[in-house]
């Protein structure tokens, strides 16, 4: 439903609430008055865009997270758990994560649901949820520093779906023994490497690496990947003190069930699972980046923009996750093209990547953002 029809639905209690909010000049006893006054406030364009610009980062980051949420509803509990991981670590530590959803109750962006069943549940406006996002590209691209072709660039294509293939080739020629650790020992893995279109150094001693899927601590960034979406489409299977390939793989492998594309999608929507939890709002991510680096656009700028969304995870900073495990994986995964300039790096969203991007539409059947 959108915001009239909210409205319509609310009580006298809660309209008087957003009305005194807006400082809406009507009568508190008059609901026809009361909604009407609230309308013709956010209806307007300038108003609604200053409304969004005065938010606080904690607000913008909890409404960014039910953006992009396909749930239609959301309990007291769910809304205080989100605004929970959107509450600000500086600016203001003391901000109670269930403050957040009263003030935003309070401003007319959560009602409760119309229905018996839903009295007890929330939900954002659809019409409010496409001006936020409107709002918020456009002043994400505004802020954007626009870049000329680089001489030179990288785009991997769809190379990660060919090195798959490669990697369950090697698998079907190769005894692979793990090592007590339960990982491949490295003269196995150097050998893997030789056999990719895309090589990486194999991981050094020490350092702490976990969140990113169960073998990420093992491997390589885009081998983990790899790994983990083999293990998980049960191409490969570890028995004891070896990894083996499956007759799935093995039928994989000869016929080629999924075209290069049909696996490139999956491989992206394996990798959104897989890194979510490290990376909650990774969706929202990936969506705002698309629409920011349509032409080539200045990394820096990305990040000084879209970087306030981001949150840290143990080792890792707002920069690092952003680079490493954002920029760059959309990078292996053919997404976006990368290029350097005498300011520094540059990126540029593919014809794959706006594809894949271009999946997501918000405000659908009353449920945000689905992948179809």
């Amino acid at each position: 439903m959108n915001l009239a029809d909210m409205l319509t639905f609310a009580d006298i209690v809660h309209l008087n609430r957003i009305a005194v909010y807006y400082d809406c000049d009507c009568k508190p006893n008059s609901k026809h008055e009361l909604i009407q006054g609230i309308l013709t406030k956010l209806g307007s364009s300038s108003f609604f865009e200053m409304q969004v610009k005065e938010l606080r980062l904690s607000e913008v980051r909890f409404l960014n997270a039910l953006l992009f949420d396909d749930r239609p509803y959301f309990s007291m509990e769910e809304l205080i758990a989100i605004a929970k991981q959107s509450v600000e670590e500086d600016g203001n530590p003391g901000e109670r994560p269930r403050d957040i959803v009263t003030r935003l109750r309070s401003s007319g962006w959560l009602f409760n649901g119309s229905t018996h069943n839903t009295r007890y549940l929330y939900q954002i406006p659809l019409d409010m949820k496409e001006r936020f996002r409107r709002v918020m590209v456009h002043d994400f691209q505004n802020g954007m520093t626009r870049v000329s072709e680089p001489s030179s660039y990288r785009d991997e294509g769809h190379l990660l779906a060919e090195d798959l293939r490669l990697f369950l080739q090697y698998m079907g020629q190769h005894e692979v023994p793990l090592n007590p650790e339960g990982a491949w020992y490295r003269r196995h893995q150097q050998q893997l490497m030789e056999h990719f279109h895309i090589a990486e150094p194999l991981l050094g001693k020490g350092g702490w690496r976990f969140g990113y899927g169960s073998s990420f601590k093992f491997y390589p960034d885009r081998m983990a990947l790899l790994y983990d979406y083999a293990r998980h489409s049960k191409y490969i299977e570890e028995k004891g003190d070896q990894v083996v390939l499956t007759a799935k793989g093995e039928a994989h492998q000869e016929h080629q069930e999924h075209t290069i594309e049909d696996e490139m999608i999956q491989l992206f929507r394996f990798w959104l699972r897989l890194y979510k939890g490290a990376v909650p709002n990774l969706l929202s991510l990936v969506y705002w980046i698309g629409e920011c680096a349509r032409p080539w656009t200045s990394s820096e700028s990305l990040f000084v923009h879209i970087g306030p969304l981001i949150r840290p995870f143990y080792y890792d900073t707002p920069r690092s996750v952003f680079d490493q495990r954002i920029i760059r994986m959309m990078l292996h995964l053919g997404m976006l093209r990368q290029g350097e300039h005498s300011t520094g790096p540059s990126v540029q969203m593919t014809a794959w990547g706006l594809k894949l991007a271009g999946e997501y539409r918000i405000g659908r059947n009353d449920s945000g953002i689905r992948l179809h």
